[in-house]
């Protein structure tokens, strides 16, 4: 079944990015039948998150017999929810991060089941991301001796028509806080430069927000070779800011999230844009991370971000979460 052949999909969550997931599927597949279930189990009309039709359960929805599943529900449900879906041969995409706690992990069979799987890290389809990773792929600025990776906003902005202490982000026990919430930085990261040896991390919470759960990450990430990367994650900057910065021995790569803009610094104080696309509609790189994982699961092939990528970054965060904890450098562990 090739990808314009969709006859129904299943999306896990009804919150703001399963919304999306739901919006996405119905536009670029009309025909289609686009069902959900919600991760509360809550009653919810079809209208309200733009589906199909809301089913009970995850069992419920597997009679339908769908094409692939969305799993859009808070972190610590991930596995959970993905586990019996691959296992009857549905491939699944579960969203940012893969699950709350490598522990987590250790409890399933993901690794026994033969469906597709992916983890939606959806920077990895933004093209200014694919840019700064050619260059440095191509040795543009040279060997790389440092990196620094930065995002932060006031969680209060980041949907201004609800309350944000009720939200995902901020609550403990559904996975919230910077580590996991901006763990995009951390793949990308992971995907520029391959895997580090060890971290050194140092986790709050200011209480500024009120919230239970981190809102400041400061970390530094090491690989054997000495490459160093400096990584703040926040929910406090007043004013969005997301940026991205490798420092290599011909010139620097300066890659602004916000503005969508990658330029290169040369020796001499030359600066050089390489790509700016202000007015970029981000929806589509969500567009296009469902249909690179759609043409995975039907026909093959890759899609960048993998279980074991996923895997990957709950390592990294389990190692900034150790190192916080001991006040000193903990080993990034590899494997499952």
């Amino acid at each position: 079944m090739s990808a314009e052949e969709i006859q129904c999909a299943l999306v896990v969550g009804s919150g703001s990015i399963a919304q999306r997931h739901i919006r996405n599927l119905r536009d670029h597949f009309p025909d289609a039948t686009v069902l959900c279930v919600t991760s509360s189990g809550r009653a919810a009309e079809a209208s309200e998150v733009g589906a199909s039709a809301i089913l009970p359960d995850i069992s419920t929805a597997l009679k339908h017999r769908p094409d692939i599943a969305i799993v859009a529900s808070p972190a610590p449900y991930h596995l959970k929810n993905a586990e019996p879906l691959l296992a009857a041969g549905v491939p699944v995409l579960i969203e940012k991060p893969l699950c709350s706690a490598l522990s987590e992990l250790e409890q399933t069979s993901l690794h026994q089941l033969d469906a597709r799987l992916g983890v939606a890290y959806n920077l990895r389809f933004l093209p200014a991301t694919r840019k700064v990773k050619k260059l440095l792929e191509e040795g543009v600025v040279g060997a790389i001796s440092t990196a620094f990776a930065e995002v932060g906003q006031y969680l209060p902005d980041w949907r201004p028509n609800s309350d944000y202490r009720k939200g995902v982000s901020a609550r403990k026990e559904l996975g919230g806080g910077a580590l996991l919430e901006l763990s995009h930085e951390l793949d990308y990261l992971n995907w520029f430069f391959g895997p580090f040896s060890r971290a050194l991390g140092v986790i709050r919470n200011t209480g500024i927000l009120g919230i239970d759960v981190d809102d400041n990450v400061d970390a530094m990430l090491e690989q054997p070779s000495g490459l160093l990367v400096h990584v703040h994650l926040d929910f406090l900057q007043r004013q969005a800011c997301r940026r991205f910065k490798a420092i290599g021995e011909l010139g620097t790569i300066v890659w602004d999230l916000m503005a969508n803009e990658v330029c290169v610094m040369h020796a001499g104080g030359v600066n050089e844009t390489v790509y700016s696309e202000p007015k970029y509609d981000r929806n589509q790189m969500y567009v296009d991370q469902m249909m690179s994982f759609i043409k995975f699961s039907k026909s093959g092939g890759t899609f960048d971000s993998t279980l074991q990528s996923g895997i990957e970054v709950m390592h990294l965060i389990e190692a900034i979460r150790a190192s916080d904890s001991t006040h000193t450098w903990a080993s990034v562990e590899s494997g499952l």
